[in-house]
């Protein structure tokens, strides 16, 4: 009996099979939106396809491609790009386990550009009046958006942040230990005393129930947990709790535009670099891998540009010292010829050519500075030679 031919939707689901085991949950699920979003273009446009060594990269991919581009509601350039990324990988399992697919179906040149977004902090004013609208709230969900103000961490970390969140650093400094996250890792980040008496006012609210939003069904409860939220309900109802409270406490605020969790964040690293943190010690703060997605969090306003401007000017520093050795006469040969009046004129050599090195284009710059490490071996071999005369003369 002929063994029957699997459909182009089981051959796609095997390799998601294998993302369940090493992926999160909602990351699959965007897997399987994914391919069922190009599985659907094929049956509806191609319904003959049936083999996956009928896919072409022309009409098919390319197809695929203008549909996202004409989709409704426009789907913007990131969305576009991870849908691209996880079919190539998809594509690529595929052809791992054996399938006969053809090369570069998916090319660097598809992927659309990526959108170069500003900053998004609250202005100083709204954000202090926002902080002490919260203040005033004094509620579970209330202190929680505080403590994301007062630490940078994301929405989901706050979800999930453990009632034995702050840990002692030494006998003075306690930090909040952020658990492993978005990033899968785990962080440590610096609290003041205000930001302790948050935790231990979370604590205390713990006990009682969030208030339920005016629309929608009442959730599901939690069983007992040791997050600060998740003893009550799902962290996707959570999410939506924090985002209400906050959109009708920046009403309250007076403040202007939308006011989403994630610019708490935006505003904790801008106003981290206005008093001095570094973008590195900002970086590990943040919980990101790269210096450039830090960067995107940070709003430099004219202000701190003119702050920075004067403060440089009135601490002038010098940035290169320069040696001063003292140079032989070269008009005159020395009275006494040793090892160490011949190691002096080495030196003295390679200074001046430190000096002049910058007077030349890039070119003669590395010339320089290989006859200066040439002199330096030079300068070695002499001090070898030197060391041995001293051992033998003992």
């Amino acid at each position: 009996m002929k063994r029957a031919q699997p459909t182009l939707n089981q051959l796609f689901e095997a390799p998601i099979q294998n993302l369940v085991t090493i992926l999160k949950p909602q990351t699959v699920k965007q897997y399987r939106a994914c391919v069922r979003s190009f599985l659907t273009y094929l049956h509806t446009g191609f319904p003959h396809l049936r083999k996956l060594s009928q896919l072409r990269r022309d009409p098919h991919l390319l197809g695929w491609f203008r549909f996202l581009c004409q989709h409704d509601p426009p789907l913007c350039n990131l969305v576009r790009e991870a849908r691209l990324v996880q079919l190539r990988r998809i594509l690529r399992d595929l052809a791992d386990q054996g399938h006969p697919l053809p090369p570069d179906l998916i090319r660097r040149e598809d992927f659309p550009p990526r959108d170069q977004y500003l900053p998004r902090p609250l202005p100083i004013e709204e954000d202090q009046r926002l902080q002490q609208q919260l203040r005033l709230t004094d509620t579970l969900e209330s202190n929680a958006l505080r403590l994301m103000r007062a630490t940078g961490i994301r929405i989901g970390e706050c979800i999930a942040l453990p009632i034995d969140c702050l840990q002692a650093v030494n006998e003075k400094q306690v930090a909040l230990h952020v658990p492993l996250g978005k990033l899968h890792s785990e962080r440590l980040v610096p609290v003041d005393e205000e930001t302790r008496r948050i935790v231990a006012r979370l604590v205390q609210l713990r006990a009682l129930p969030p208030a339920i939003p005016r629309r929608g069904r009442v959730p599901t409860p939690m069983p007992e947990s040791q997050a600060f939220l998740l003893s009550h309900y799902r962290p996707s109802y959570w999410a939506k709790i924090l985002c209400d409270s906050l959109a009708e406490t920046a009403r309250a605020a007076g403040c202007t535009g939308r006011v989403t969790p994630h610019r708490l964040r935006h505003s904790f690293a801008t106003e981290m670099v206005r008093l001095g943190v570094s973008l590195p010690a900002l970086m590990q703060m943040l919980g990101h891998k790269d210096i450039r997605m830090t960067m995107r969090y940070v709003e430099v306003v004219q202000l701190d540009l003119q702050r920075e401007f004067h403060r440089a000017r009135q601490n002038p520093v010098v940035l290169h010292s320069i040696p001063q050795l003292p140079l032989p006469s070269f008009t005159a040969v020395p009275e006494r010829v040793d090892l160490v009046t011949i190691r002096q004129a080495i030196t003295a050599a390679r200074h001046l050519l430190q000096l002049f090195q910058p007077q030349l284009e890039t070119k003669g710059q590395r010339k320089l500075r290989r006859l200066t490490q040439r002199l330096l071996n030079i300068d070695h071999e002499l001090n070898r030679l030197s060391q041995n005369e001293c051992t033998l003369a003992g």
